[in-house]
């Protein structure tokens, strides 16, 4: 998982998708500071 995540915002860069990527910084985010 956590290499899905650190690979994620490589690939998505790549595709050009800037609303997934901003989906996935908000779950890095998430998974690393839980509330």
């Amino acid at each position: 998982v956590e290499r899905f995540y650190r690979d994620a915002p490589l690939l998505v860069i790549g595709e050009g998708t800037n609303e997934l990527q901003k989906i996935l910084i908000a779950r890095q985010l998430v998974e690393r500071n839980p509330a």
